[in-house]
């Protein structure tokens, strides 16, 4: 079967192992980031690398993005020598970003007026599930669309599902973090609580995750929280990002959320800390103050 080029811009803890499932899976890959060494490895394995976005946008029918914030994939899109300066009309851009749903909205309707097509298609499962395809991806935009990306987005996900019209991925995906930040911080509550008891840790978890509090966050991240130890994962500095939009969409919809809210405040205080480059799972330091060097609370 005959793969369709992809341009995979933005190679960071997310993008660089999607963007090699893309390329062991066959496909002819294009690779950009704006951190030039991230695309090293990628060629090392058969990637090409271009020196701008436009020019990987140029070679390619699929132009898949993942970057960190608005901002960025505003800039990638639109900016000196961004992909709009060298797509073709009738390509097809995926954005995996976590962005406002009104952004997303905004960049379709700007790259419609090249002939490009636009799915926002958000992800959530973490650089594990990154790493084995197993993401599942939250989809806005056109059948015929998501139709097309479908071969690329099986790669790289074990369920994809389509919400409507494009940014109502965004939309879900803001559910999601709701969900992250309140699951995390009751994790590291609950183990906040058991260490104090002086239970066994590890046998507590092992215990409750078949459980009703079974969930993503004890099955995967309790190991951290218990070792203090917080590789990535997902950067809790980015996970604010998203907590915000989520905020900010609550919002607009009259809806009050008080334990995400919560959870923001925690995140920025652990954040002015210097913990922002820790995974989200650094929650626990907030439960463990005796574990957060240079935490400042009330």
């Amino acid at each position: 079967m005959t793969r369709s080029f992809v341009a995979f811009l933005g190679l960071g803890a997310l993008g660089a192992p999607m963007a090699a499932r893309v390329l062991a899976a066959g496909f002819p890959l294009i690779v950009h980031n704006r951190s030039r060494g991230a695309e090293e490895p990628l060629a090392a394995s058969g990637a090409t690398r271009a020196a701008t976005a436009a020019e990987a946008a140029a070679s390619a029918e699929l132009i898949a993005v993942c970057l960190s914030d608005d901002t960025a994939v505003e800039e990638v899109l639109f900016g000196p020598a961004g992909v709009a300066e060298g797509v073709a009309p009738g390509s097809l851009v995926i954005d995996f970003s976590t962005i406002a749903a009104a952004t997303s909205q905004r960049l379709a309707a700007r790259l419609g007026e090249l002939g490009v097509g636009y799915l926002d298609a958000p992800v959530t499962g973490g650089t594990e599930g990154a790493r084995a395809g197993t993401l599942s991806l939250l989809v806005g935009g056109s059948s015929n669309h998501l139709e097309r990306a479908r071969p690329l987005l099986e790669v790289v996900g074990g369920r994809i599902s389509h919400f409507g019209p494009v940014g109502s991925g965004q939309q879900v995906k803001a559910v999601n973090q709701i969900l992250v930040a309140g699951s995390y911080a009751a994790l590291a509550e609950g183990l906040a609580l058991a260490r104090a008891l002086g239970l066994p840790l590890q046998q507590v978890c092992a215990a409750l995750e078949g459980g009703a509090a079974g969930s993503w966050a004890l099955q995967h991240r309790a190991g951290a929280m218990i070792e203090n130890c917080y590789p990535l994962g997902f950067r809790l500095a980015l996970h604010r990002k998203d907590l915000a939009i989520a905020l900010e969409t609550a919002a607009a919809a009259g809806v009050t959320l008080p334990i995400s809210t919560s959870v923001a405040g925690i995140e920025d205080a652990l954040i002015a800390a210097g913990h922002g480059d820790e995974d989200v799972s650094a929650l626990a330091r907030w439960f463990s103050p005796d574990q957060a060097p240079g935490l400042l609370r009330e």
